[in-house]
């Protein structure tokens, strides 16, 4: 095979991809909307089926092509999808400008897939070096060691503290390493940073860490396609709650693991992580789900996200507007123009905690017009805490069609004590 062959080859497998990604999201989006309320570990095996597809497909095509020379690729599937994207009739001139550009094509996926791989071999250098050289604390090597015996892991697992980390990462199977903030090991609790070791030994356990490669892999090949990075985070989205679920087991203390990822996330709010915890994030989900689970209602609109891409996009190519019209947004809050809400003494001592949901009308300038208690944490001290604070922030308006307008904006901050 010359190198023609070679190109043509990984070309149209590369454009194939486009609608077979399509249909494995599809596919994939709607079994996690039919086991939205089954166990995390269906909807993982399932999401993990879909990643694994992604890369098995394209592989098998490819191999058959390399065996058949590069044989044509400008099918009738492959002329169907240019001409949705282009809105226009299929024919086949389709073939012959898609079989015109692919050295293009396979050149820009060469260069785009190198600097990811890249990218992924510089972070496993530096867990390999943070594992190596960082300090280690002998205090929690040796609870660590007694709760890895707990899980049932018999291997040795390390610990290591690092400055400037944002939460702990878990890293390595054969020889598995805990990376845990500095931060965390003096600003948080004993019992609530047992709780986040303990999920992160969940990890270890399961071996997540090769499965976190094996993502890393195909986004590394295949991060043209969306469906590619939704399926990805989906399956992170899942494990992180089978973790949460297994440490729980262990623990025995539900409510101790969700203290500790709200710890985590007022830890983030103080270090300039301000928009996730004061937005709830990952982390609040998390947190809502080990306390109080709840049943999840119908949504079609998230269950087949890929489906309504290829849906717009057809429409927005048929429809050929002249001027793009950007999409609305919301009022966002920026965080670092105001402080962290105190605490009031009293309610302390009275242990009162809770979830204070404020609204926010927000000018055209970002500034705060009128604001309001729309939903009590049932304590009147920790409101009045929270409404001053935070009313002091400065906004990101609301946009629509590209221009900022006057909207009410909602914030929702949680009170919690050790």
């Amino acid at each position: 095979m010359n190198a023609a062959d070679l190109v043509a080859s990984v070309g149209w497998t590369l454009v194939h991809f486009l609608w077979q990604g399509a249909l494995i999201g599809c596919a994939t989006a709607t079994l996690l909307t039919v086991l939205r309320n089954r166990r995390p570990e269906s909807r993982y095996l399932v999401a993990c089926t879909g990643l694994f597809l992604c890369l098995a497909w394209p592989a098998l095509e490819l191999a058959l092509r390399l065996q058949g020379g590069g044989s044509d690729g400008g099918d009738a599937m492959v002329l169907f999808a240019a001409g949705l994207i282009a809105g226009s009739p299929v024919d086949e001139g389709w073939g012959a400008l898609l079989a015109d550009q692919l050295t293009w094509i396979v050149g820009t996926w060469a260069v785009c897939a190198l600097a990811m791989a890249l990218r992924m071999v510089a972070g496993l250098l530096w867990i390999e070096r943070a594992a190596t050289h960082e300090r280690a604390d002998p205090a929690w090597q040796a609870r660590i060691e007694r709760m890895a015996t707990q899980f049932g892991i018999d291997r040795a697992v390390r610990l290591r503290v690092v400055e400037r980390l944002g939460s702990p990462i878990t890293a390595g199977w054969w020889r598995p390493v805990v990376l845990v903030p500095a931060s965390l090991v003096s600003g948080m609790p004993a019992h609530l940073l047992e709780a986040l070791l303990a999920h992160e030994l969940a990890h270890i356990k399961r071996h997540d860490y090769l499965v976190n490669l094996g993502q890393n892999l195909v986004e590394t090949l295949l991060f043209y396609h969306p469906a590619v990075w939704w399926i990805s985070s989906r399956i992170r989205v899942e494990r992180e709650q089978i973790a949460d679920d297994h440490a729980a087991r262990i623990l025995g203390e539900p409510r101790r693991l969700a203290l500790a990822l709200s710890e985590l996330e007022k830890l983030q709010f103080s270090t300039h992580h301000l928009a996730q915890a004061a937005n709830g994030g990952d982390l609040m989900s998390r947190i809502k789900r080990l306390v109080r689970p709840d049943t999840q209602a119908l949504n079609w609109k998230a269950a087949i996200p890929v489906l309504g891409l290829v849906i717009g996009a057809a429409s927005f190519a048929h429809a050929a507007p002249t001027t793009p019209v950007k999409k609305d947004s919301e009022a966002v809050a920026n965080f670092d123009t105001c402080k962290r809400p105190y605490y009031p003494a009293e309610s302390i001592k009275l242990q009162h905690t809770g979830t204070v949901t404020l609204g926010f009308l927000v000018g055209k300038n970002g500034k705060v017009k009128e604001s309001k208690v729309t939903k009590s944490s049932g304590h009147v001290a920790l409101d009045e805490a929270a409404h001053t604070a935070l009313t002091k922030c400065t906004f990101r308006p609301a946009m629509t069609k590209g221009k900022p307008v006057e909207a009410w904006t909602a914030v929702q901050y949680v009170w919690t004590l050790e």
